[in-house]
């Protein structure tokens, strides 16, 4: 018997590779806006911790349009896919955008 284990494995596009449309664009529903408040205040949560009453498609899909905006990073920890902003290389690239995040 052969016991084979999934991992997901998650790309994230090079900065400079993402443009402030696409950005914006992410940030242009409420709820990815929500997401994105709740992982600058944590620093780190997975996907079952956030604040957030969607269905589990309609939440991997949000989480898939912010990573592929280059918003989020997102790692897998045994089971548990833990998630973060990417701050410091996104504040290189797009300044003070996050922190109108933080104060919205």
């Amino acid at each position: 018997m052969y016991l084979f284990t999934y991992v997901k494995i998650y790309t994230h596009p090079d900065l400079e590779q993402v443009s402030l449309s696409q950005v914006m664009q992410a940030l242009s529903d409420p709820c990815r806006i929500g997401i994105m408040q709740a992982l600058i205040a944590e620093k780190e949560l997975a996907c079952n911790a956030l604040p957030v009453s969607v269905a589990k498609a309609t939440l991997s899909h949000h989480m898939a349009v912010l990573r592929d905006a280059g918003l989020i990073r997102t790692r897998v920890e045994g089971t548990k896919c833990l998630n973060s902003v990417r701050m410091e290389a996104f504040e290189d690239y797009f300044p003070g955008l996050l922190d109108l995040l933080k104060a919205a």
